[in-house]
């Protein structure tokens, strides 16, 4: 880990220097929201560019493209090493900022679930329909189904008539 961080104080100007820095443990827990949304549009454009540094040093390597600098670039290692510590420290910061949007919807989930308690605590009882008349017995339910219009003893015919069918059919094979 130490190699790696000396190797990130050789790649990095000051400015991504301190970029990296707020994004490791101490600072990053201490960072408020503004900043830390801050910090992480900051470090995506520095990742982008070191992107597209190295992306363009590899094709003047490959000769896809002419040289932008006085001489064709030889080799993009330090290129891609410093888009590498970038978005390690870019990742760091994305996983801070879903921690904290998962710790705020926990906690409006709690404060809603609150509220929902609270509320039905202080409603009324919810007033039934009561199915009983005074010394009269219960109400009789009218049957809304209509009258059946088929025998059964003709739907009894009719399943039997299939199930023989099917035995013939059976037997035959």
């Amino acid at each position: 880990m130490a190699q790696a961080r000396r190797l990130e104080l050789r790649l990095l100007d000051a400015e991504e220097k301190e970029l990296v820095e707020a994004s490791r443990h101490p600072q990053l827990a201490d960072c408020p929201d503004t900043e830390l949304t801050a910090l992480q549009r900051n470090l995506r454009n520095r990742r982008d560019r070191a992107r597209d540094i190295a992306s363009r040093q590899r094709r003047e390597m490959r000769g896809k493209v002419a040289p932008s600098g006085a001489k064709p670039a030889a080799d993009n290692a330090g290129s891609r090493e410093k888009f590498a510590a970038l978005s390690a420290a870019l990742q760091r910061v994305n996983a801070e900022v879903a921690r904290r949007k998962r710790l705020s919807a926990r906690a409006e989930l709690r404060d809603n679930a609150e509220k929902a308690l609270s509320l039905r605590r202080a409603a009324k009882r919810p007033v039934r329909p009561t199915s009983r008349r005074a010394k009269k017995g219960m109400r009789s339910v009218p049957n809304e189904r209509g009258p059946d219009l088929v025998n059964p003893m003709e739907v009894g015919r009719v399943s039997q008539f299939v199930k023989d069918g099917q035995a013939r059919r059976d037997n035959r094979s």
